[in-house]
């Protein structure tokens, strides 16, 4: 539901006597590809709506799709669009999505069109009229400050579901000066879904008539609409018991019933009373707590921006101060953000027309009767606009830069502009300042905010820990004693810092064995490789293959370090380890290159990242000792695991205790890995997990059959066993979930991201190699090191074998660059998850290259 209902700006032709019509020298729109018998592209669209929308760019401004017998003109300019809602909205009133809603709350402002629009809309306008807003400011804050101080240091909140009841508190105290029982609270929250969810599945019906049939998505939505209605009457009629701000102003119910209607003399009816306040509940309710559910999720993925922004705050609206129109006026850079959060997350997916007449969309000719199809999360994330649409910048918006733009588009265009922009504006920014000024949201581990797409793209899933603001900084030393608190329910207690003599380890990505020493806390980025130099005389210090440039990381400088005591205690507690055995197992630095490869990660996610990768570690050097010689050794240990994925406990009573150790934390990472995922991401994870875990049986196969490389295993098929035992593909699904949301659908079907991503893998093994080989050579057998097998397999000398490696990771490099500027091309939207694949190599490289874990130890271990 939205307030998002424009109109036209009529254009009378001369009447003249008529020329060749422009109309027949229009282009008809082209016809998407893809369409399937029967179901054309309603298959695509439900699968991935915004993915599949998005791509229709490449096709033209207006593009054909079929949705089952239907034909539907997608507009994919924002021009075009604009246009659409502006010059040709008389001609073209609204579509299929919003008529759903006609028969459910009548023809109020969201769904009347012409002079009856325009009557209604001079009723309610005072209603938003700027000298009512220094009144709902007031009311804004208090109702926040209400709701907020419920809240408790250290609980969990459910953010989607708070802010959809502090948004639907804020209308009800402002717009009707009414509260609203706990009980109504809750049930308009669950009805939401239901009632957005019937709006879509109608809209697509061939026939209206299928939404009169009692199938099971038909009643939830008409349970929702008497849900809704009880709860707009008891808001209607129900006065607040309140002396506070606001009291006793001139609501909208009265307005409205104060009102007559031009047409008839008559005073407005009680059900055009209710069909104006549901109209105002829902556009003011969903889309506004939606948006501050992004909001809040955006910050924690930013903490800078939050600090600037409460930079702002305590110099232009101070704390105590009630808001005022000028003050929000001064915080121009919390409205760069919240400008940014409505871009990016634009919560309107798709909205429809209908073209009553033929008309003309730039060179697209549309026949009477084509219903017209546009999304403003695809035009705020169309790259040609939008420069990196998927990045969160908020510098768009400085200096006026944007504000305005044709295709901008949250609140509509023409004079059915949203009629509550201000008011929403205000909303965002007051509910955030307040919350933020009291609350230091925390991530909950597995519980970022995800997309789920109807006809609105909501968040699902965001879940925080609440620390109070004034106790302690999330930034320097006062963020190590705010974590320890809320180590209670999460991973790991801080413990104190130990040292000690590095022991031989397997790199955690490749498995190849090394040492290990201090790693700097720099991130390296990349841009495009250039070729390898021609290769040192030793390898242990090439020269970089993938070219990175360092740069400072956005991490407080001490968050690393807490993360790696926070892992130390949750490897101990979990009996992966031994107090004795921290001191050597915490100089291996993995927080350090979880730090590298994953620049922008923080706080709980950082923690599971970390977790992860140590797991992985621990369980990689118990392939030092017998498991690693003997498969049947290997699939005791292995086979249970790989169970866990499947949706079983795995495990058998002969287990020993480290590998009853290893099954019980492989569950709870497994279980925080996947919470609040899509299950598309839940199967992918558990095959890139299970392909990589089957390395380890796999290789002791090998060695107990002398089939190592070179000998028998030749090295083709060695790349391939290894690129998938190194754990890089598992790394590359949790870019996704990390990012809280899939890469589109469509990309990942590509040919061309699976070859990039066996390049990322492929490139991460070698650059290992490389650093590794002084190492592996000291082994007493033959090691899974490139280097050495291409000296065993052709006789080439340690020079030479050097110089093709090098060589091959800079191909790898640059074919995954090709490879990425084809695929951003056809997908913008998944441009953060192929530079995620870039950053991973250059995490690799750059912790490999600045660590001493590479020097060669006094005695090896054998793999």
């Amino acid at each position: 539901m939205s307030l998002l209902t424009e109109t036209r700006k009529l254009i009378v032709p001369p009447r003249t006597v008529p020329g060749p019509s422009p109309l027949a020298r229009a282009a008809v729109p082209p016809l998407a590809p893809g369409a399937l018998p029967g179901l054309g592209h309603a298959g695509a669209l439900l699968r991935d709506p915004l993915g599949f929308l998005g791509s229709l760019a490449r096709q033209g401004g207006v593009v054909r799709i079929r949705l089952g017998p239907r034909t539907v003109c997608v507009v994919t300019d924002a021009r075009l669009v604009h246009t659409l809602l502006v010059a040709l909205a008389h001609d073209c009133p609204r579509g299929a999505v919003q008529d759903t809603l006609r028969t459910a709350f009548g023809d109020g402002l969201l769904m009347s069109e012409g002079q009856a629009h325009r009557d209604r809309r001079r009723i309610i306008q005072p209603a938003f009229g700027p000298d009512r807003m220094g009144e709902y400011l007031a009311v804004m804050q208090q109702v926040t400050e209400e709701r907020a101080g419920r809240w408790r240091p250290g609980q969990v909140l459910d953010v989607a579901k708070e802010m959809n009841h502090l948004a639907l508190e804020i209308v009800t105290r402002t717009l009707f000066d009414a509260r609203l029982s706990e009980d109504a609270t809750v049930a308009f929250h669950r009805a939401l879904p239901d009632l957005v969810k019937g709006q879509i599945v109608q809209s697509l019906y061939p026939n209206p008539a299928l939404a009169r049939l009692p199938l099971p998505v038909n009643r939830r939505f008409d349970d929702a609409v008497r849900v809704l209605n009880r709860v707009v009457d008891q808001a209607v009629n129900r006065r607040a018991a309140t002396t506070g701000p606001g009291a006793g102003r001139r609501t909208l119910p009265a307005l409205l019933r104060a009102a007559t209607d031009p047409a008839t003399g008559r005073p407005l009816t009680e059900a055009d009373v209710r069909s104006e306040a549901i109209t105002m509940f829902g556009a003011g309710t969903e889309t506004v707590s939606t948006t501050l559910t992004w909001l809040l999720d955006e910050l924690l993925r930013h903490p800078e921006m939050e600090a600037r922004i409460l930079a702002e705050l305590d110099e232009h609206l101070p704390a105590g101060a009630v808001p005022t129109p000028e003050a929000l006026a001064r915080l121009t850079y919390t409205r760069s953000v919240t400008q940014e959060v409505v871009r990016l997350h634009a919560p309107n997916a798709f909205l429809m027309r209908t073209a009553r007449v033929p008309v003309e969309l730039g060179p697209y000719r549309v026949p009477a009767g084509t219903e017209l199809l546009y999304s403003l999360t695809a035009l705020h994330r169309d790259p040609v606009r939008y420069p990196e649409p998927m990045n969160f910048r908020p510098e768009r918006w400085q200096d006026g830069g944007g504000s305005g733009r044709p295709s901008f588009l949250p609140f509509g265009a023409g004079k059915h502009k949203c009629i509550g922009e201000a008011f929403a504006w205000a909303e965002l920014t007051v509910a955030a300042a307040t919350i933020l000024r009291r609350w230091r949201p925390t991530a909950v581990p597995g519980a970022r905010a995800r997309e789920v797409v109807w006809t609105t793209v909501q968040a699902h899933g965001l879940r925080v820990r609440l620390a109070p603001r004034g106790a302690r900084s999330p930034r320097g030393r006062t963020a190590a004693a705010s974590r320890e608190g809320d180590a209670a329910s999460s991973p790991g207690a801080a413990v104190p810092s130990s040292h000690g003599e590095p022991p031989p380890v397997r790199c955690p990505f490749t498995g190849t064995a090394s040492t290990t020493g201090p790693t700097t806390t720099s991130t390296t980025t990349t841009t495009a490789p250039t070729a390898a130099p021609a290769g040192p005389a030793t390898p242990a210090g090439p020269a970089s293959p993938a070219g990175p440039a360092a740069s400072a990381d956005p991490r407080p400088s001490d968050e690393l370090r807490l993360a790696a005591d926070r892992h130390a205690d949750w490897v101990v507690r979990r009996g992966l380890l031994t107090p004795a055995e921290l001191p050597r197992y915490r100089a291996y630095g993995l927080q350090k290159l979880i730090g590298h490869a994953f620049p922008r990660v923080r706080g709980a996610e950082l923690d599971l990242l970390v977790d992860m990768l140590g797991w992985f570690t621990i369980l990689d050097d118990r392939f030092d000792g017998p498991p690693g010689r003997h498969p049947a050794a290997a699939h005791a240990v292995v086979d249970p695991l790989i169970a866990v994925l499947g949706g079983t406990r795995g495990g058998s009573p002969s287990q020993s205790p480290s590998e009853s150790h290893m099954l019980v934390s492989w569950r709870e990472l497994w279980k925080r890995q996947t919470a609040s995922t899509s299950p598309e991401w839940r199967a992918r994870a558990a095959r890139e997990w299970r392909a990589c875990l089957a390395t380890f049986p796999a290789e002791a196969d090998h060695r107990a059959r002398g089939t190592v490389p070179a000998l028998g295993l030749d090295l083709t098929d060695t790349m391939k066993l290894r690129r998938h035992g190194s754990c890089l593909y598992p790394f590359m699904n949790i870019l996704e979930r990390v990012h809280g949301a899939d890469a589109p659908a469509a990309l990942h079907a590509e040919p061309a991201l699976h070859r990039l991503r066996a390049n990322t893998a492929d490139a991460a093994t070698l650059i290992n190699d490389l650093y590794s080989l002084r190492r592996e050579e000291r082994q007493a057998g033959p090691a899974f090191n490139t280097v050495l097998t291409l000296q065993r397999a052709h006789g080439w000398t340690r020079g030479r074998a050097v110089h093709a490696v090098r060589a091959r990771v800079a191909r790898l490099q640059q074919e995954s660059e090709e490879l990425r500027r084809d695929l951003l091309r056809r997908h913008p939207a998944g441009r953060w998850y192929l530079d995620g694949t870039r950053e991973l190599v250059a995490g690799v490289l750059a912790w490999t290259s600045t660590s001493d874990r590479y020097l060669v130890p006094d005695h090896g271990r054998r793999r």
